[in-house]
């Protein structure tokens, strides 16, 4: 396991576009963090004793991605030439402040941001001067929408928050690869979070490790289209290669 995740490390950082995600784990009592890496080609977990960037830092190495895609945690922030935040976590916020009362200023946000959601999922469809147009004008729009003074406390916190994020908001736009949220991190995550849930955690360092490792293998096995138990047996027998 321990070859083969190397070997998965060594895919991962050569890859263009990464996104990552991280949730609490529990070891022998103590509260850890499980990561989780996702390129193309590989999928890399990691059990460590925190949650700060250096986490990252250490599995990227010299490696530098042209874009990282994640939430707004600053632990996942200026890994990578550019950064994708995930829209879906931007439109919840968006959605407490309409919740909260604002009703001129976030309804706006919201129904810009589903629009230029709307336009990345046609991007196949799109001629490249046509993508760009559109990220001009998603760009363009949303400094619009900045502009007039916001009243409702929140919508100022809102506003706050888009000043400080927005230049991170359509990367997506300007490169077909990059996704407009960070879903695919979720997803591979959620069934540790799931198994933390009805176990509570591990005994032992040692069996966390294990799991992140099984998890590396398994996750980088399907995006091959290779089952998990293909995958374990050919771990088993010695022959496990990543694409």
């Amino acid at each position: 396991m321990a070859t083969a995740t190397s070997a998965i490390r060594q895919k991962l950082v050569s890859a263009r576009i990464i996104a990552s995600d991280e949730t609490t784990t529990r070891t022998n009592g103590v509260i850890q963090w499980q990561w989780v890496f996702i390129s193309d080609q590989a999928v890399l977990h990691k059990v460590a004793p925190s949650r700060a960037r250096r986490v990252a830092e250490e599995v990227l190495g010299d490696h530098r991605p042209d874009v990282w895609v994640s939430d707004r945690y600053a632990g996942q922030q200026e890994l990578a030439r550019a950064h994708q935040v995930c829209l879906a976590h931007v439109l919840r916020d968006v959605q407490y402040a309409i919740d909260s009362g604002d009703t001129i200023f976030a309804p706006k946000i919201r129904d810009h941001l589903r629009w230029a959601i709307r336009v990345g999922r046609r991007r196949h469809e799109l001629k490249d001067s046509t993508l760009s147009s559109y990220a001009a004008r998603a760009d363009l729009k949303l400094s619009q929408l900045m502009r007039p003074p916001v009243a409702h406390p929140a919508g100022k916190v809102l506003l706050k928050q888009i000043k400080g994020w927005k230049t991170k908001f359509f990367v997506f736009l300007t490169n077909r690869e990059v996704p407009a949220t960070n879903n695919i991190s979720e997803r591979e995550i959620r069934p540790s979070v799931v198994f933390r849930k009805v176990t509570n955690g591990f005994r032992s360092d040692g069996v966390a490790q294990i799991h992140a490792k099984y998890r590396s293998v398994t996750g980088t096995a399907r995006i091959s289209g290779q089952s998990a138990l293909a995958a374990v047996r050919d771990l088993v027998d010695g022959t496990f290669a990543v694409a």
